[in-house]
């Protein structure tokens, strides 16, 4: 993207990693880490952006805005079954009883669904409960994930952002400091 026109594939990725979002119905499965993973590597793989300047109207701050973003949208994407299963990750006080109160409703409609059949097999109720139980629990995290994805997203984005402008800060400054013994150089050798 060195000329400053937006490379096709961040659109392409970021509508990718949108999509992935608006079709993931239930639980967040590991399918999604997959997602993310490749959308990130071909980001990272094929995205250039244009020459570093400082003017915040440039077609540069306007790429690294996209770029930052759709890396931030691709890593929320590959973590969400991550921080859907592990409370280390996910740290929302109450989220996570709340949810297994849930399973446990679910578990009590399963046995009232089935009235006085519940009797006739006992293995088949609790294996029926305990199913229904994790499904209730796996939607409820996922869709309290979901809710809060956004927000990994941009602390990932912000930092993708801050480090990829300090990084292309000082290649553009390398780049004058070159240019400019360069041509030192080249002065002193016709001067002499």
């Amino acid at each position: 993207m060195s000329d400053g026109v937006p490379a096709p594939g961040v659109i392409g990725i970021g509508l990718a990693a949108v999509l992935t979002f608006a079709l993931a119905q239930g639980s967040w499965q590991w399918f999604a880490t997959f997602i993310g993973v490749t959308l990130l590597a071909v980001m990272v793989a094929f995205q250039r952006r244009a020459q570093w300047t400082p003017d915040i109207r440039s077609a540069y701050i306007r790429g690294l805005v996209a770029y930052a973003l759709v890396v931030g949208l691709c890593v929320a994407v590959a973590l969400a079954p991550l921080l859907q299963r592990q409370a280390w990750l996910f740290p929302m006080p109450g989220t996570r009883g709340t949810c297994d109160l849930m399973g446990r409703y679910q578990a009590l409609q399963v046995k009232a669904a089935l009235g006085s059949l519940a009797e006739a097999d006992g293995p088949a109720l609790a294996f029926a409960q305990d199913t229904q139980a994790r499904n209730a629990v796996g939607e409820c995290l996922a869709a309290t994930t979901t809710l809060w994805l956004p927000m990994y997203g941009v602390g990932v984005a912000v930092l993708v952002g801050a480090l990829a402008w300090f990084r292309d800060r000082a290649r553009a400054r390398r780049a004058l400091s070159v240019a400019g013994d360069a041509a030192g150089d080249r002065d002193r050798g016709t001067a002499g």
